[in-house]
């Protein structure tokens, strides 16, 4: 059942980038068949309305030229009947627009045919007994032959007869039509070459979503962190990808940390544990044992069980220290150096002194900070049992950090240092001692889990900084960290 359901939610994810893609491509298709269907309906119907009224303009002026020259003239029907090598009425009739002249007699009959002829009315027989020149007939949409004429009949006065001319439009309309039919082809083909541009498109656009869909499911199918996902590019789809990928990054990291962190803890809780399990095994025979022999046992109990709560205190400020999510706010480390040797002097009884130079106002977690600064004051007391001289706690501004550009948003670097008279750290445990659980060789014997000093690492390391320790001269250590004002760190 389980494979499949895997290739089922495939099939379910591959369908809805299929829809996606069929989305892109048919709204890339309407718009473009929209925006060319209404071009081309403007752009014919424009053409034909110019082509219709140029035609009849053409046309007018030829029955215009016609009356006037009919009305000043006393043409008769032979004028009309012949062409004229000079150039006659009939040549001026026909040469314009190439319209067919037909001539009637004084009782209607035909003087000289037109090509076609054209057929004879009674309004144009009574034009051509009219005893006025210029009288105008006018007949549309006349069915001649095989095509459609516009025919216009003059009168020449005096009963002498009338000139028929005719315009053909049958063949400007057959142009027109021809015309809409390939611009119909042309709507036809933009659309379908809109459409598969839109196709090319749309999956070039979802084949980065089909990937990065498919890396989310592998994700959720095997539970690895550590899959790429191959995004390129600068637009929506690369950014989504990135993110993607550095949020995998920071889950695997997270995950990678938190199984370090309960393996390191299981190997350091199973010696107290170990311990305080013999030990209550031996309470069972407290009574056969020296008086002596019930102290120490009662004794070692309870210095196992307040090794196991430390242990377990600094086990949660460590994985506290990992998911904080404690805002950050503008906070003066040179107060909380305060506070912290406040509460060390009252736990310890020891002196702690704390000395401040420099502007210590940054932008940090104040929690994280003052948990980071107690542990190093508690380290330092720990191992300068003599308490000769007091713990010095020095915070030191130290202005803007390497590499910082000028600005508000950049803030600027404080220095945090706890110095103690103790027995110092050897030079080969320098670079370890903000392991997690590593204790030094000489500090073995003493109380504690090593868990101190990483925590201090992680703060530092979310303020932008970095522990460090060093030995002092004269005896003791420098231990203490860094912090970047404004860096904005996580608190990883």
């Amino acid at each position: 059942m389980r494979p499949g359901g895997a290739r089922l939610r495939r099939w379910v994810a591959r369908a809805r980038l299929s829809s996606l893609r069929t989305t892109f491509t048919v709204s890339f298709a309407a718009v473009a068949a929209a925006v060319t269907v209404l071009v081309g309906f403007l752009s014919y119907d424009a053409a034909a309305r110019l082509v219709r009224v140029d035609q009849q303009t053409v046309f007018e002026g030829v029955v215009q030229d016609l009356l006037d020259e009919v009305r000043h003239s006393a043409l008769t029907p032979a004028d009309f009947a012949t062409a004229d090598a000079d150039g006659g009425p009939r040549d001026e009739l026909i040469r314009p627009s190439g319209t067919v002249v037909q001539v009637l007699g004084p009782d209607a009959s035909v003087v000289d045919r037109g090509h076609p002829p054209l057929p004879v009315g009674a309004d144009d027989r009574r034009t051509a007994a009219a005893r006025t020149a210029g009288q105008l007939v006018e007949h549309r949409d006349v069915d001649v032959g095989d095509g459609m004429y516009r025919v216009a009949t003059v009168s020449l006065g005096d009963g002498r007869g009338a000139v028929q001319i005719a315009q053909e439009f049958s063949d400007t309309e057959d142009l027109l039509r021809e015309l809409q039919q390939r611009t119909v082809l042309l709507v036809g083909a933009v659309v379908i070459a809109a459409g598969l541009f839109g196709w090319w498109l749309a999956r070039r656009i979802t084949s980065r979503l089909v990937r990065l869909a498919g890396a989310a499911e592998d994700v959720a199918r095997t539970g690895r962190l550590g899959i790429q996902v191959p995004v390129a590019g600068y637009d929506e789809v690369a950014r989504l990808g990135r993110s993607f990928d550095r949020m995998l990054g920071r889950l695997a990291q997270s995950e990678e940390d938190q199984r370090r962190l309960v393996q390191d803890a299981g190997h350091e809780l199973r010696t107290p544990l170990t311990s305080l399990r013999t030990n209550i095994s031996m309470l069972r025979r407290i009574d056969e044992l020296p008086l002596a022999a019930r102290g120490e046992l009662v004794a070692d109990l309870a210095q196992e069980s307040r090794e196991l709560t430390d242990l377990v205190n600094e086990l949660v400020d460590l994985a506290a220290g990992q998911s904080d999510r404690e805002p950050l706010q503008r906070v003066a480390l040179a107060d909380i150096a305060e506070d912290v040797a406040v509460a060390a002097r009252r736990r310890t009884g020891r002196a702690v002194t704390v000395r401040v130079s420099g502007d210590t106002v940054v932008d940090g977690r104040p929690g994280a900070l003052q948990r980071a600064l107690s542990n190093l004051v508690d380290n330092a007391a720990k191992f300068d049992r003599g308490g000769s001289e007091p713990i010095d706690i020095v915070v030191t501004g130290v202005g803007m950090p390497v590499g910082a550009s000028a600005g508000a948003d950049a803030g600027a670097a404080v220095r945090v240092e706890v110095l103690d008279r103790g027995p110092g750290i050897a030079e080969e445990d320098l670079d370890r001692v903000f392991d997690r659980f590593y204790r030094a060789p000489d500090a073995r014997s003493l109380p504690g889990s090593g868990l101190g000093l990483s925590i201090v690492r992680e703060v530092a390391a979310a303020h932008g900084g970095d522990p460090f320790a060093r030995r002092r001269e004269g005896g003791g250590s420098a231990i203490g960290f860094t912090v970047v004002g404004g860096s904005g760190g996580s608190g990883g």
